[in-house]
């Protein structure tokens, strides 16, 4: 048994009990939310996991492991909504058009994380950044002014194939009280490919090659002296990056059947993804799905939870006005910036320490600050 999970989860195991007991809840979580935890809310929120782990993930691979800092990442998360919205919208709502839309937005987004690539990562990490917001920047208002296309500000609906939609009933009967119909079908598609994804992420920083991109990030003219093309090694990441979080994009257009601009190519999506990262732990696959759900968890409950203890405080001075429904950002931005101080390298780095100093009998170190 414990062969085949070093064997799945590529021989990295979480190497800490509470960073593992917290995987296995959230996992438990997404398995179960459709039956545990009925509402459309819940099931939504489930669904944003599964997708934002990926994309996270996949940021983590070139920020984390590489130190590559792109913000064309929501980029390529909205080629991918955008190339099967497009392309179910215009061939009809049909598997076949579903896959060519991912096709599509697959070679869009390879021909453009190259090109970027080979302008920009000859040279100092600075003018790749910088290169990477004027694309994604270019790419948002070229989204915002084919309105013919992709529907402007506004968006487009469209629509899925049948086997997808709610109407779509797979039994008579239910299961454990819940109807098994399209939209769990859908939810249990993004879940599994959401996982798989995340195997594959799991696979590449343990590889060979990941541990190249790690001593890149580490001194990339080392690297360089001791025989590795890192230039070719930076290239490879930052195209697999942008191909699954295309496929992140494609996930949740067809979770949503909507796509837009600010859920896909807006920078708000870009500073959310970094946010989750560096909360979670950058360098650790596994922080994206920690970072992930303490980002979404406080985006959909924190605001309904102000709005049961805004009504209590009604009276006091300044505790009445702090705790406005509308006011929850400010509590989240306190909560990041906790979180930053006592977790600098994030939660999973936190937490690892701590099990790596635990097993050497080393005592805990307290916190310091640059």
């Amino acid at each position: 048994m414990k062969f085949l999970a070093t064997h799945i989860f590529s021989d990295d195991l979480p190497r800490s009990r509470i960073l593992t007991a917290l995987l296995v809840l959230v996992l438990g979580y997404l398995f179960t939310a459709p039956f545990l935890f009925p509402g459309a809310r819940s099931l939504n929120v489930a669904a944003t996991i599964g997708v934002y782990l990926v994309l996270v993930g996949s940021f983590d691979l070139l920020l984390g492991y590489c130190g590559i800092v792109s913000f064309a990442h929501a980029m390529f998360y909205g080629i991918g909504a955008y190339g099967v919205a497009i392309s179910l919208g215009k061939f009809g709502p049909s598997w076949s058009s579903l896959f060519i839309g991912a096709g599509a937005a697959m070679v869009l987004s390879t021909v453009l994380s190259i090109l970027m690539a080979l302008i920009s990562l000859r040279v100092k990490a600075i003018f790749y950044t910088m290169t990477t917001m004027a694309v994604a920047s270019a790419f948002s208002a070229l989204v915002m002014r084919l309105n013919t296309v992709t529907g402007g500000d506004d968006g487009r609906n469209f629509s899925v194939p049948e086997s997808l939609t709610p109407g779509f009933e797979l039994f008579e009967n239910e299961f454990f009280g819940t109807l098994i119909n399209g939209k769990l079908i859908t939810y249990y598609m993004v879940l599994f490919s959401a996982i798989l994804l995340f195997l594959l992420m799991l696979r590449i920083v343990n590889s060979r090659f990941g541990r190249v991109l790690e001593a890149i990030r580490e001194n990339e003219f080392r690297a360089e002296a001791i025989g590795y093309r890192t230039l070719y090694y930076k290239l490879a990441i930052n195209t697999v990056s942008a191909l699954i979080a295309t496929a992140a994009g494609v996930l949740m257009a067809l979770w949503l059947r909507y796509v837009g601009p600010q859920t896909t190519v807006g920078f708000n999506v870009m500073l959310n993804i970094l946010l989750m990262a560096v909360i979670g732990g950058l360098g650790t696959v596994y922080g994206a799905v920690l970072g992930v759900v303490v980002f979404t968890v406080a985006e959909n409950y924190l605001q309904l939870l102000l709005q049961k203890i805004g009504p209590l405080t009604t009276g006091v001075p300044v505790l009445e006005h702090l705790l406005q429904p509308d006011r929850w950002l400010l509590w989240f931005g306190l909560v990041f910036v906790l979180a930053v101080y006592f977790f600098p390298t994030g939660i999973v780095g936190n937490l690892r320490e701590k099990a790596r100093l635990r097993l050497n009998g080393e005592p805990s170190r307290p916190h310091q600050t640059v």
